[in-house]
């Protein structure tokens, strides 16, 4: 089978694999549609890895059983390679994307951007979904990244009249501003230094979009009746998006890090101005899976309509120039790799 290899985000090839073997209680799926990641093309987080082959945000059809298996040839399923235990005192509190289990047990071989894709261990149990029939496989590649929207939000309480800064409008930025129109914010505020993202932003249910070149925090007070946001939603890593954000929270706010600047920087936080005005400093990480399960419901009844924000699909062959533009990030959204095109 064909494969795409990483090795850095200019250097992505497709090889030839091995089609896994599938042993007792492991499934093969035929990898129809994967999504590539904004983690994917993080490449200080990935080239320590390297080489292998990413790819996690998938559907397909299940095409070999193994013995004990609860699914069956011909199930049409999303997947998720990482799944929480269930039973450390992280996921008995609801922080389920701390369990030990879920940072270390890899439940893919090779990866999402394969032809043909093994998963075994406890994904099989929580970490596999069958698909309703008006889920299209581009459609699912959304559950992922939305599951982990759903659990930011949830971590960051955001309420109906919320007024709602995002900062960063890319993937999942915009999904952010989906889900906080749903979840009945009345003034959505969305940044980004690109124009193209801005726009699409706009689009999603931004009511108002801000360049971060711009002073931010002055922006937002222009467009919120003088007042700073509620909730302010970090989805990028540069450090000037997280001093934006420490600027531009109202009294009894919340900054949510959904995104983190690079490993050992350090963001400057005088916290007298927090303390005084019972401001709160939430993060968010990964999906857990009841939040993949809010996903779906969200997806599936049409009241976050991810696949308007696709903008690239491409057969497994032209991978490497999938990686490229969503690195770039420039005149692209979402780009969605199908392996057995």
């Amino acid at each position: 089978m064909k494969a795409g290899v990483y090795y850095n985000n200019r250097d992505v090839r497709v090889e030839e694999k091995p089609v896994p073997d599938v042993g007792d209680r492991e499934i093969l799926i035929k990898v129809m549609a994967c999504g590539i990641c904004g983690s994917d093309v993080l490449e200080w987080y990935r080239i320590k890895k390297a080489p292998l082959v990413l790819g996690h945000e998938l559907a397909g059809e299940i095409v070999k059983v193994g013995k004990g298996s609860a699914f069956k040839v011909g199930d049409r399923v999303f997947a998720t390679h990482h799944v929480p235990c269930g039973e450390c005192r992280y996921c008995k509190t609801n922080h389920e994307t701390s369990c030990e289990v879920f940072h270390n047990e890899n439940n893919f071989t090779p990866g999402g951007f394969s032809q043909f894709l093994k998963i075994s261990g406890r994904s099989l149990k929580t970490g596999v979904f069958k698909l309703s029939k008006n889920m299209s496989y581009e459609m699912a590649t959304f559950i992922e990244p939305l599951g982990t929207v759903v659990r930011g939000q949830r971590t960051a309480g955001t309420a109906k009249g919320d007024t709602v800064l995002v900062i960063g409008s890319g993937i999942t930025g915009i999904l952010h501003i989906m889900l906080a129109k749903e979840l009945g914010a009345v003034n959505i505020i969305a940044t980004d230094i690109n124009e193209y993202r801005l726009g699409a932003a706009k689009k999603a249910g931004a009511d108002f979009t801000i360049n971060a070149k711009q002073d931010v925090p002055v922006e937002v007070k222009k467009v919120n009746n003088g007042r700073p946001a509620d909730k302010v939603i970090i989805c990028a890593g540069a450090l000037s998006a997280a001093e934006q954000a420490i600027q531009s929270v109202d009294k009894g706010g919340t900054i949510l890090f959904f995104a983190v600047p690079l490993p050992g920087e350090k963001v400057a936080i005088d916290f007298t101005p927090f303390w005084r005005n019972d401001i709160s400093i939430r993060t968010s990480y990964g999906a857990a899976p009841r939040d993949n399960e809010e996903a779906i419901k969200l997806l599936s009844s049409g009241k976050i309509k991810a696949t308007d924000i696709i903008t690239h699909s491409l057969p497994l062959d032209r991978i490497a120039e999938g990686f490229a533009l969503a690195a770039a990030g420039k005149d692209c959204l979402k780009v969605i790799i199908q392996p057995n095109q």
